[in-house]
């Protein structure tokens, strides 16, 4: 096979990194330092101004450390996706909270808000909806139920970073907000997580538990951890920023080219937007037959050497670790996804050629089971 293998998902790490981390290096001090600080004042400048934004060494860290500095704890239920990475599970029950899990939309893969206002119990302290795929949730009607029931919202925007909906920054909608910044994201610094807070409060309980429950040295306040961010991270982080939007509109414009060229492929629906929704196509998810996915990622791979994903094939309530939260849950539009979607290439790094042979090989597999 001649041609180079186009691979789901790509990160792009230049020459402006690489000065970055040098120039860090040669300072000699590469921990929790000015870059951090630096890099967290200029990603609430970006992404969700007025939010103050603290820095973690990873997406689950910011997902963990929010909850537990939002007040999450042992007797509560937080409501979320199964159809979602387990580190959205997992963080509520790090927490020692519950994890409530709910159906999802079919349209959005994002929870479906029916499906929220039935799991409400007493217990219930708040709902982590995701930004699935790049594409917000369903944030009117989600913001009615917790208004209505006077529960918190907090986002997992871990794929998110520039959605939005009706003109809202995805990061700026909950109590807090986790983007992820591991390497295959929109952006990267390499690994680490940002959290954005709504108050003061929750900010501050951040800081204090990613660094061992202390601002000043030696002033521990509080049992925390070590989930600090580096300089090193941080430095990368700060030069991603200057090249996110580009990569952003590149995956939209990857996204429609995609759009257009599999809109007439039986057996093949390709992603839904929103009309509220800006979507930053963290993945281009479709839905093929559940008969046909399989083979169509295998031949994609064998016969045209495209990559592809299935982002999540195991729902998380099914998962060992996570079922016993819910003994018999049915999720049926969750566990429909979870056999039919596939994540087709879309990032910034594909060339018109690489985007005509994910086109021609998705056709030819498609139109070869027919």
């Amino acid at each position: 096979m001649s041609a180079e293998f186009i691979p789901a998902a790509k990160p792009i790490i230049g020459d402006e990194e690489r000065e970055a981390v040098d120039r860090v290096l040669r300072s000699g001090m590469v921990a929790q330092g000015p870059e951090v600080a630096a890099f967290e004042s200029e990603f609430a400048d970006h992404f969700v101004q007025g939010r103050e934004t603290v820095a973690v060494n990873s997406g689950t860290s910011g997902q963990h450390l929010g909850l537990l500095a939002a007040g999450v704890g042992a007797g509560d239920e937080v409501i979320v996706p199964s159809f979602t990475f387990a580190a959205t599970g997992n963080s509520v029950a790090l927490s020692g909270a519950t994890p409530v899990f709910a159906d999802i939309d079919p349209q959005t893969f994002t929870l479906d808000p029916v499906a929220v206002e039935a799991a409400i119990t007493p217990n219930t302290k708040g709902i982590m909806p995701v930004h699935l795929y790049g594409h917000p949730f369903l944030v009117d009607q989600i913001e009615d139920i917790a208004k209505k029931h006077n529960l918190a919202i907090y986002e997992d925007a871990a794929q998110a970073h520039g959605a939005s909906w009706s003109g809202r920054s995805v990061g700026s909608i909950g109590d807090f907000a986790m983007f992820s910044l591991y390497p295959t994201k929109n952006m990267t610094s390499g690994e680490g997580g940002m959290v954005t807070c709504a108050t003061p409060e929750i900010a501050r309980n951040m800081r204090l538990l990613r660094n061992q429950g202390m601002e000043t040295q030696y002033a521990n306040e509080i049992v925390g951890f070590n989930m600090r961010m580096t300089d090193i991270h941080a430095a990368i982080g700060r030069v991603q920023l200057t090249k996110v939007d580009a990569w952003t509109r590149q995956r939209q414009a990857n996204a429609a080219v995609l759009n257009d060229g599999l809109a007439g492929v039986a057996g093949l629906t390709t992603p839904y937007v929103a009309p509220e929704a800006v979507h930053v196509y963290h993945q281009y998810t479709i839905r093929v037959d559940p008969t046909e996915r399989d083979r169509l990622r295998e031949a994609l791979k064998a016969e045209h050497n495209v990559g592809s994903g299935v982002y999540y094939p195991i729902p998380n309530h099914r998962l060992p670790s996570l079922e016993k939260y819910a003994p018999g849950l049915d999720l049926p539009e969750t566990e429909r996804a979870a056999k039919e979607v596939l994540a087709l290439p879309v990032h910034p790094s594909l060339t018109a050629a690489d985007l005509d042979r994910v086109i021609a090989g998705v056709t030819a597999v498609l139109s070869a089971g027919a």
